[in-house]
């Protein structure tokens, strides 16, 4: 198997190897794949690597060549340092267990310290999951888990293909979904956060899809004073998730 040295075994690469992984039990995080790709060896690759619904992305090749000047063969494979769950195992239990979830929904936050920051702060408020998107979402790596320092391996984190499905999912089961966006007149501190529910973070530039806006029990935000328009967003996360806590405190 190969591995590429200054990744700390986090990076394999070569279509084999991939294969080798996958079928090891290797939590992937993603694997990204050379454009125009052909072949009886990739079909095989790529049959797999749907079949157990790995994340993938198609790419340039100069973007491979740029992740590792070796051999890679059109494949490039990132191991996740922390396994997935899937929210639809998790909340069965927590209901069995007369739990009131909170559930930390991030919508396209790719920046690897807020990601870490973010689910540092989770785990400290008791949050008991954080969803992120396949696409979109920050690569989950060792700098993710130094900057949670180390939350990421207590919280579980779900993975879902569809940050709007999974949102209505949790809506249809009970939870009271609270979107933070500063298109809101009502503030943070005046929503009920009592029974289970999910706060849903967007990213710095893009906000939260519409589609998530659209169907938010309630939308909140936090009143901005100074000339600088909004606050970073593990800060931001920081206030909601804290705001629970009080509440319910």
């Amino acid at each position: 198997m190969n591995f590429e040295d200054n990744e700390k075994d986090e990076l394999i690469f070569g279509i084999r190897a991939v294969m080798e992984a996958i079928n090891a039990g290797k939590e992937i995080d993603r694997v990204l794949i050379k454009k125009g790709l052909e072949g009886e060896l990739y079909k095989e690759f790529f049959d797999l690597v749907r079949s157990r619904n790995v994340s993938f992305q198609f790419v340039p090749v100069e973007k491979l060549n740029r992740v590792t000047r070796k051999n890679h063969q059109g494949v490039v494979a990132f191991i996740s340092p922390i396994s997935f769950y899937k929210i639809e195992d998790l909340l069965p239990v927590w209901f069995e267990e007369g739990k009131s979830p909170v559930v930390l929904v991030l919508d396209q936050i790719s920046d690897v310290r807020n990601f870490g920051a973010i689910v540092r702060t989770a785990e400290c408020a008791g949050v008991s999951a954080v969803i992120i998107p396949e696409q979109g979402a920050a690569k989950i790596n060792a700098d993710a888990v130094k900057t949670s320092a180390g939350a990421l391996h207590l919280v579980p984190v779900c993975r879902v293909k569809n940050i709007v499905d999974a949102c209505m999912y949790l809506q249809h089961s009970g939870l009271k979904i609270i979107a933070a966006t500063e298109k809101s007149n009502e503030l943070y501190t005046s929503a009920d956060y009592s029974g289970p529910l999910a706060i849903v973070m967007g990213s710095e530039d893009k906000g939260i899809d519409r589609r998530i806006l659209s169907l938010a029990d309630h939308r909140v935000k936090i009143p901005i004073l100074g000339k600088i328009e909004s606050l970073n967003v593990s800060v931001a996360a920081a206030l909601l998730v804290y705001e629970v806590v009080r509440q319910r405190s």
